[in-house]
């Protein structure tokens, strides 16, 4: 089963995408695989790695990080993987020494849609109404925006997590995990 789940900043979209990851494994077995895209540098990201760990602990979950080029890695037989976040590997793939730009993200996400057996996707809501922004960060959204709706149209399930509820847009009719 594949799930796409996209929220602002601190929504419990991560909350979420666990509970999923952690159902899927239960059901079907299987390595459970946490694939971290962040790179941390600074303090602030230090401290939100932290808080994803411990959220995570005792869940069962190996953590994989890899911030950029999904395209070469090789996932277990039967894998569930929750992927965290698409805004992390966009901007990695794109902005960061060794990153392989827009085609290198798409064939990346390709490759683990085709590898996982299960996958929850992480993504961001960070768009607004009206012209978007011109130079970088224009770029950056619309291939951000780009890779967002590639995951939500190929995924069973995608939904808006706004205030730690989630928003359905597409589901099979399956029970959802509880939080």
């Amino acid at each position: 089963m594949t799930v796409y789940l996209e929220g602002g900043s601190a929504c419990g979209k991560s909350r979420l995408g666990e509970s999923w990851a952690v159902s899927l494994h239960q059901r079907r077995g299987g390595p459970l695989l946490y694939l971290a895209t962040m790179e941390a540098g600074d303090g602030e990201s230090l401290r939100r790695v932290a808080r994803h760990r411990a959220a995570r602990a005792g869940k069962g979950f190996q953590t994989v990080e890899r911030p950029r080029d999904l395209a070469s890695l090789e996932l277990p037989p039967r894998a569930t993987v929750l992927l965290e976040d698409l805004g992390n590997l966009a901007a990695n793939e794109l902005y960061s020494p060794g990153g392989g730009g827009g085609p290198a993200l798409l064939s990346g996400l390709e490759r683990l849609f085709a590898q996982a057996e299960n996958l929850v996707v992480i993504g961001n809501a960070v768009f607004a109404e009206g012209p978007g922004p011109e130079g970088e960060l224009g770029a950056y959204l619309r291939a951000l925006s780009a890779v967002q709706s590639f995951c939500a149209a190929r995924c069973e399930v995608a939904a808006e997590v706004i205030c730690g509820i989630p928003l359905y847009h597409k589901h099979p009719g399956k029970e959802a995990p509880r939080l």
